[in-house]
């Protein structure tokens, strides 16, 4: 469905429904690690939601992605009874899906006392912020993910070893591999450009099974939905034929981490012009551009745990494997965390390299735009840009990222620039989260323990 076709308040989406002859809906909102939460809902129920709002049990906000209960947060618990939370939908995300008749699906986000705890509503504050500065934000979200000839009862059954890709080998870029696979591309392809998120690039990647599929620009909230979307989608395509997909940020060692990418600028509500782009300043890079880059760098370190958000995501930062390990930035250099890319005043842009496919696209581009909109506000001065590999650098201890998610959740709880860009509500709630997470991990008894422990010791 075209965005212009989109229902722009609840009166055009229920005449929609109605007209469309649907009896039911579905609905849903996304977690704090980017699950989509949904359910069918009869047509009377979602018009009344619309128009007064609906309750979604506030354990949504407080179970982790197995449905494991926070036993560290305060906002939902078994001390308030998990009551319902109030959740509007957003008429204007409403989108068909083609391999259901076309039902329509509607986007929740949190509000009320929930909305200071809510992904969607987190980045929505933010875009308010660079409103009030004068800008508009622009974003796209690129992600790698790994496809296996697996289902989920299969994986279970292997403990998730041994797992058979759907092809072998390298083949990055591989037209052979794209053209034996066609029928998944092109269902793919088209399942996305009918649910507005259209793909501008879609090609093998280098490893076994790998795909890269590149969104095409929007408005940030608006992309942020796309690529939320885009990841639950893709899933479900690939089981649908007895596959599987994964979006971790590292699924094994022999292999590359998976990127999920994420470019962001900004334009003058004032002007409509770029503004990231002063031909007469090095690199063609406004001041706006330079102070954005120089706060994305400064609060890296502080804010990691909303970009790399699960202890998988640790294993990937490490040196020589197309994922950067400081808070550095550099012109067309993808060995650092920020990338600056030259071009014309639309589409010079910065590169958030540091984001894996794993992210919560909501909370990671909260991040990315909040941490450049501080650099502005303070106008923060970057170092200078690296040049060669940053790998081969050493960086000072505050531009030094953190290595695990509880040392990254511990920075964020501290941080009073979070704090102020995102509010005390969810930096408390958020890290809790992460804490659980890194807590649960420690409480398992993984296969390399057992295998160098179990006899030896």
């Amino acid at each position: 469905m075209a965005n212009s076709a989109k229902p722009k308040n609840a009166a055009e989406a229920i005449a929609y429904v109605r007209e469309g002859g649907f009896t039911d809906v579905k609905v849903g909102v996304f977690d704090i690690d980017g699950i989509f939460r949904g359910k069918y809902m009869a047509r009377d129920k979602f018009e009344s939601a619309l128009e007064k709002g609906f309750g979604f049990c506030n354990v949504v906000l407080g179970w982790d992605s197995n449905d494991q209960l926070y036993d560290n947060t305060s906002f939902a618990g078994w001390h308030n009874g998990y009551r319902d939370a109030e959740t509007r939908f957003v008429p204007e995300t409403m989108r068909t899906i083609p391999f259901e008749g076309g039902i329509p699906l509607f986007i929740g986000e949190f509000a009320g006392e929930a909305e200071a705890h809510c992904p969607r509503g987190t980045l929505r504050r933010v875009l308010a912020r660079a409103a009030d500065m004068g800008y508009a934000v622009a974003a796209a979200a690129e992600f790698e993910f790994f496809l296996f000839d697996e289902t989920p009862h299969s994986v279970r059954e292997k403990r998730y070893r041994n797992l058979k890709s759907i092809t072998p080998g390298f083949f990055g870029y591989s037209m052979l591999r794209a053209g034996v696979h066609a029928d998944f591309y092109r269902e793919l392809l088209d399942t996305c450009r009918a649910m507005d998120m259209e793909i501008e690039g879609l090609h093998t990647e280098t490893g076994p099974g790998v795909l890269e599929a590149a969104l095409r620009v929007d408005e940030a909230l608006a992309m942020a939905d796309k690529a939320a979307l885009f990841k639950t989608f893709t899933k479900i395509l690939a089981q649908k034929r007895g596959w599987m997909a994964t979006f971790m940020a590292k699924w094994s060692h022999d292999w590359p981490g998976q990127s999920g990418h994420l470019h962001t600028s900004l334009t003058s509500l004032e002007t409509g012009r770029g503004v990231f782009y002063d031909k007469d300043k090095p690199h063609a890079m406004s001041d706006e551009m330079r102070w954005y880059v120089g706060g994305q760098q400064a609060l890296m370190p502080e804010l990691l745990a909303m970009i790399a958000c699960t202890v998988n995501s640790y294993t990937r930062l490490i040196p020589g494997f197309w994922a950067p390990t400081d808070a550095s930035w550099g012109v067309e250099n993808r060995t650092c965390a920020l990338r600056v890319i030259p071009g014309s005043e639309k589409s010079q842009r910065v590169e958030y390299r540091v984001a894996a496919a794993d992210i919560n696209p909501y909370i990671a581009l909260a991040a990315a735009i909040g941490s450049g909109l501080w650099g502005i506000e303070n106008r923060i001065e970057p170092d200078a840009p690296v040049e060669g590999s940053a790998y081969d650098r050493q960086f000072p201890r505050e531009r030094q990222l953190p290595r695990s998610l509880m040392e990254a959740a511990h920075r964020l709880k501290a941080s009073e620039a979070a704090r102020a860009l995102f509010g005390d509500a969810f930096v408390d709630h958020y890290a809790a989260t992460r804490e659980w997470e890194e807590r649960e991990f420690r409480r398992s008894i993984s296969d390399w323990q057992l295998e160098r422990y179990f006899e030896i010791i």
